[in-house]
């Protein structure tokens, strides 16, 4: 494999002469860190702290200290397959723990700060994970589920007192030595469980591995190729649990030997956001649209923050006119390309301006690498340029791909046919290979780019006691995209209050997410059923977009 996936030439003839060339042997801890072993000392991290504590890591310390931790996490008994889950926000204990696990060749397993105990409990039990490393935020959500994850051997907490048989992260790399072996792994070699939401079910792991960030790469070229080995820095607000953030930006831009910023923010804060940017001279960050629509309430950017910003790439929901109205007037012609994906394949479609004319509305074009079509989900036959398919990437070879469902292999045979792997986005593709998106192909909620299953929160809301019945749906949403709606059905004799709704939404933020709350509760003496007793969604979201004026 070269040192670098870039792409040159046109969109055409790096879609026609792109080859995948991975190594047989391929460890991700060597691609994103050992092979940048500069003794200069080239930046990876430059990590900022809301008490204004700065500090710098080359990618030598990341190295080094990933070396450490290794060891350590050895030590605990970790091998080669087992899983270590990693609750940490943009902190380096995140991306060093990570690192770490793969060169043991064992399973990173990434987990959002957000989850509450019920989300947080399903997945360590379902992964199976042996250690937690967890941020001292989480660590009371982890107390109240640990009983009841069986094969949770050991708890590291990261910036935390450590109470009891609890580590302290800190203590790890002065554990551990300096050196260490890489595992011996392939680019299939199992390395990381990311797990997303279906719209029916329980939360879905999503198996990678070690090729998954080279697999994201050839897109990373297009939206920052003006930058990816120049003297950069690249930002994201995003979650370093999420897909679109550790593939969209951190790890593909430690493949290139490009710096990043980290900052646990917490909640938002577009000035925040703007005050970073400045400080650390980004010129490449990766801002879902959502967060886009809260910096552009900042009235003159380019007036109040001394800027570098070159690039902004964004994705999770459709990018609107309004968003490219505002860099290009606002941000002084910053471009802004839309990219395409999900936790199971990512980075397969972009809107690039530099590489072929945008088409607003359209999702772009497939990224060389990466062979999209719209399909026929039950033949997989390709269809018709203007006929409405699934979206849909072949997957042999293709590293972006993942590799199964962790413990569900007939949902992994359901998203194969053929070839070819099924996103469940519905989508049309025009004469000049454009893609159009129509809608899902389920009940999937898309909030503030979170992708949201209804079906985990209707679980939650059951809990309520003075709940019968329960529908979650999405609604359009100018700022979040879709906000979450649920119709609840109270039990005889239950008043529907705005006391019973905090009561719901403080139940869903405590068993689930933040992100995952219903911020609209409407109370209804019967939910619409089908004969068979299934809660009709579609009729409750007529319902709520027509109430809501959409």
């Amino acid at each position: 494999m070269p040192r670098y996936v870039t792409l040159d030439d046109s969109y055409e003839t790096a879609r026609e002469d792109f080859a995948w060339d991975l190594p047989e042997t391929f460890n991700a801890a060597h691609d994103l860190v050992r092979k940048h072993d500069d003794p200069k000392g080239s930046v990876a991290l430059f990590q900022a702290s809301p008490d204004g504590r700065r500090e710098t890591y080359t990618f030598h310390d990341i190295d080094v200290l990933s070396n450490r931790v290794a060891n350590a996490l050895s030590t605990l008994g970790v091998e080669f397959g087992d899983r270590v889950a990693v609750a940490v926000p943009q902190k380096p204990a995140n991306p060093i723990t990570h690192l770490a696990c793969w060169k043991l060749g064992a399973i990173s397993i990434p987990l959002s700060v957000l989850f509450g105990s019920e989300a947080l409990g399903y997945r360590l039990d379902d992964s199976g994970a042996n250690v937690a490393v967890v941020d001292e935020a989480v660590r009371e959500s982890l107390d109240e589920v640990r009983d009841d994850c069986p094969d949770l051997e050991h708890v590291v907490e990261v910036d935390g007192d450590a109470e009891g048989d609890v580590r302290r992260f800190e203590e790890l790399p002065r554990d551990g030595g300096r050196s260490f072996d890489l595992a011996e792994t392939t680019p299939e070699t199992p390395a990381i469980v990311m797990y997303t939401s279906g719209s029916t079910g329980p939360p879905k792991g999503v198996l990678h591995g070690h090729h998954v960030w080279v697999g994201h790469c050839p897109t990373y070229s297009m939206v920052f190729e003006r930058n990816v080995l120049g003297k950069t820095v690249a930002w994201t607000p995003a979650d370093w649990a999420w897909i679109g953030a550790l593939g969209d930006l951190l790890f593909s831009s430690w493949h290139y030997g490009r710096p990043v910023v980290g900052y646990p923010m917490g909640k938002f804060d577009a000035e925040e956001a703007f005050e970073l940017v400045e400080e650390f001279g980004v010129t490449d960050a990766f801002i879902p649209p959502t967060a886009i629509r809260m910096m552009m309430e900042v009235p003159d950017p380019t007036d109040a923050y001394d800027l570098d910003l070159d690039a902004i790439s964004t994705g999770g929901e459709p990018l609107t006119p309004e968003i490219l109205a505002w860099a290009e007037e606002e941000l002084a012609g910053v471009a802004v390309n839309e990219l395409y994906g999900q936790t199971e394949a990512n980075l397969l479609v972009a809107n690039c301006g530099d590489w072929f004319e945008a088409k607003p509305g359209s999702m772009g074009k497939p990224v060389p690498g990466h062979d999209v079509a719209i399909v026929d989900p039950e033949t997989g036959e390709e269809l018709s340029r203007g006929e409405v398919g699934q979206i849909a990437v072949r997957n042999p070879t293709e590293p972006a791909i993942f590799e199964e469902y962790w413990n569900a292999p007939k949902k992994t045979e359901s998203v194969r046919v053929g070839d070819w792997h099924l996103t469940g986005d519905l989508a049309v593709q025009d004469e000049d290979d454009y893609i159009w998106f129509k809608s899902r192909d389920d009940d999937l909620i898309i909030t503030s780019g979170y992708r949201v299953g209804p079906g985990e929160i209707e679980k939650a809301v059951l809990e309520h006691e003075s709940v019968e019945q329960v529908g979650v749906v999405g609604v359009p949403d100018d700022t979040r995209g879709e906000i979450i709606a649920a119709f609840v059905q109270p039990v005889s004799g239950v008043e529907g209050t705005d006391a019973l709704r905090e009561e719901i939404r403080t139940l869903v933020r405590d068993r689930l997410a933040e992100y995952e709350y219903p911020r609209r509760i409407e109370f209804v003496a019967r939910l619409p059923q089908t004969t068979t007793g299934k809660i009709q969604r579609t009729e409750l979201r007529e319902r709520a977009v027509e109430e809501s004026g959409s």
